[in-house]
Formats: structure tokens, sequence, C-alpha cells
């Protein structure tokens, strides 16, 4: 598996589960008749930890794993990390992107009709989170296939 790869296996794995997360929370939000500011505000807040902290910690225990396993492998002490991208690779990442804007910009678009149709602004920003992660979600999925 390239560098690449590893890395959007990480992301996609990580931003997987913060979605599940996320979507099973609202669930129980909207059915214990609990869908206030407060108890949104501490979810957003999860999730953006969530984000930030479980991938970097995700992208740390990979590629430390990986290297150890490489070492081991090899016998070499210095193994070398193949994170040459070519324009082939650029292809890849650039398709996922635009599928990841293009997804994400739908999702603005049904958050702003949420708005417009007399939802309240929880519900908007809720979405907006939502298609967010579904976004990268995918875009990752496009990314590895």
């Amino acid at each position: 598996m390239s560098f690449q790869q590893k890395n959007v296996a990480v992301t996609l794995s990580s931003f997987s589960l913060i979605l599940i997360f996320f979507s099973v929370r609202v669930y129980q939000l909207i059915q214990q008749e609990n869908f206030t500011e407060s108890n949104l505000f501490w979810l957003w807040g999860i999730v953006i930890f969530m984000a930030v902290v479980v991938t970097i910690v995700a992208m740390i225990l990979t590629h430390t794993t990986s290297t150890i396993f490489e070492v081991f492998r090899t016998g070499n002490k210095h193994p070398e990390i193949e994170d040459f991208e070519d324009e082939r690779d650029k292809l890849i990442d650039l398709r996922g992107t635009k599928i990841t804007y293009t997804l994400s910009s739908l999702g603005v678009f049904v958050a702003m009709l949420t708005f417009v149709f007399g939802q309240p602004p929880l519900v908007m920003f809720t979405l907006l989170i939502f298609f967010g992660l579904l976004a990268q979600v995918i875009g990752d999925i496009t990314r590895l296939l």
C-alpha cells in the first residue's frame, strides 16, 4: 500500500466512524427531544475535536506501525518511504477532491433550503456538518477506488 493510500485509508476510517457517531447521536437527540442548542454545541465540539485529534493520532500510529513492519520485513533500519506522486496519483486526488466539493456544495444547498422552509438554524448547521462529513467519506472512497 502506498503512502497516499495509507493516508486516505486512515482518513476514510476515522471520518466514517465520526459520521456514524454524529448520525447516531443526532438521532438520539431527536428521539429524546433534546435537540437543543446546548446539546448540539457540545456535539459539534466533540465532532470537531474527534476530526482533528483522531485523524492525527491515527496517521501517526499507521505510519509508525507500517515503518516498524517494514523494518522487520526487510531488515533495513532505514526503510524507503514511497511518497512520490505521478500524474495518475494527482488525477485520482483531483477526482476525489472534485466529488468532495460537489457533494459538500449540494449539502450546503440542502441545508439552506431547510432554513428557507422555516426550520430552525440548528437544523441547518447540523446538516452542514453532516454533509461535510459525508462528502469527505465519499471523496475518500473515490480516491481509493
